[in-house]
Formats: C-alpha cells, sequence, structure tokens
C-alpha cells in the first residue's frame, strides 16, 4: 500500500505544472528623497515583475563607494539586482540580458540623465549603458540606445 501511495504522490507531482516557482529578481532602489524620475524607474521595474525596495538615502556618495560605482559613471540613483549594481536610467532590457548571462561585472551604468531614458520625460537621445567589469578592467559599452 505504501508503494502505491509513494507512486500516485511521485505521479502527481511530475504532472503538476511548477508554477510561481520562479524566483522574481529583487532590486534594491537607493535615492536621493527629492528625486522624483528615481521612482519613475522604479515604477517601470515593478510593472514587468521585479520586487523593488526604495531605499531613501541622504548620503548617495556613500551607497555609490561601498558599490565601487566608478566617479565618472554616476548618475541620481543606484540600484541592487543578484550582486550587481545598476546606476542611473539603465533600461529594463539590459538588466535582463545581464541577469541571463551572469557576467563577470560589478555593474552597469547610463551616466548622466539622459533625456527619453527609462524614468525620464522628453524627446529619446542616444545614450549606452556601460559595463563595469569585476576584475577592474576597462569599462565598455554594453548595449547603446538609438532613438528612431
Amino acid at each position: 500500500m505504501r508503494r502505491r501511495e509513494f507512486l500516485a504522490v511521485a505521479a502527481t507531482m511530475a504532472l503538476t505544472p511548477a508554477t510561481g516557482f520562479a524566483a522574481v529578481p529583487s532590486v534594491i532602489l537607493h535615492k536621493d528623497p527629492t528625486c522624483g524620475c528615481c521612482l519613475s524607474w522604479g515604477d517601470a521595474f515593478t510593472k514587468v515583475g521585479f520586487s523593488v525596495r526604495t531605499v531613501e538615502e541622504s548620503d548617495m556618495d556613500q551607497v555609490k563607494e561601498r558599490l565601487k560605482v566608478p566617479p565618472s559613471v554616476r548618475a541620481c540613483h543606484t540600484a541592487e539586482v543578484e550582486g550587481y549594481f545598476l546606476e542611473g536610467h539603465v533600461p529594463i532590457d539590459a538588466v535582463r540580458r545581464l541577469l541571463d548571462e551572469r557576467l563577470p561585472l560589478v555593474g552597469l551604468a547610463v551616466a548622466g540623465m539622459p533625456l527619453g531614458s527609462l524614468g525620464m520625460g522628453g524627446s529619446p537621445e542616444p545614450y549606452d549603458v556601460v559595463a563595469i567589469p569585476r576584475d577592474g578592467g576597462e569599462m565598455y559599452v554594453y548595449q547603446s540606445f538609438k532613438p528612431d
């Protein structure tokens, strides 16, 4: 009788779809209390299924130093996702690609606040997403955005 019960449970588990078990990427968004574009950026990630927790920081430089964000690519907000930093208005597709590829990087950055980038209004302008290698190597263009 125990063997039948075991086989019944095993068959049920094998035939049951594994829904709801995929890990939801969790983002910690560090922002200055007065910045509004940062919230728009975080809201966009929430809308596509990321879990976003916003932390208002009185000293963003301290956050950027801790995460080793190079001064040349610093922007208004800094986020953390699965061991990487995201500096500035990094687009969702670049983050998804990073999480799929799992490259040896410390993070991705969009320097400044390009118009039309995720979380920013205005007519889109071209910008680059820069990759920062974990080994201290040269930063390189990970992805470019060029409006039509």
